[in-house]
């Protein structure tokens, strides 16, 4: 059975980075983006870090540029406007495509995991998934879903 923790990614150094590395740990995986009505979400994806850390969660950010042009930059200009604007200090990586031919493989596996109201692709930037410690997706998460509100169901995640 397939799990988050089989695939790589590149960091946004470009870095290859193996999933397997958050083996045990929950997950919230997102697409981002730096100039979208919805980046503001970054402060809250930064609180949960900061609250749950110790206990386990990780949030992977993977930027994207396929909702509006919203992510234009390159990888150094998105870690330092991330750090700049929000402190985010959770891994972030390269830019990813969420739909389409070119789909990262992460975002692959996702989709055919939980597919959301438009089937299995993602509609737009800051789709959330909630992965357990064992690798398995529990939850998806539309993008305008606060971060805050999501903090039951990872208190159940790193409770289970």
């Amino acid at each position: 059975m397939t799990t988050l923790f089989d695939f790589t990614a590149t960091t946004l150094e470009g870095a290859e980075k193996d999933l397997a590395d958050y083996r045990g740990n929950v997950c919230l995986v997102v697409n981002t983006a730096s100039k979208c009505g919805l980046t503001p979400q970054y402060a809250g994806l930064q609180k949960l870090h900061e609250d749950y850390e110790d206990q386990g969660l990780t949030i992977l950010g993977f930027p994207c540029n396929q909702f509006g042009s919203q992510e234009p930059g390159e990888e150094a200009e998105v870690g330092e406007f991330c750090q700049r604007n929000y402190g985010v200090s959770f891994p972030m990586f390269a830019k990813v495509d969420v739909n389409g031919k070119d789909t990262h493989p992460v975002f692959a596996w996702l989709k055919g995991e939980k597919s959301g109201l438009l089937g299995g692709a993602i509609k737009w930037n800051f789709t959330k998934f909630l992965v357990g410690r064992d690798g398995q997706v529990i939850e998806r998460f539309g993008p305008t879903t606060e971060p805050e509100s999501l903090r039951q169901a990872i208190e159940k995640a790193l409770a289970a």
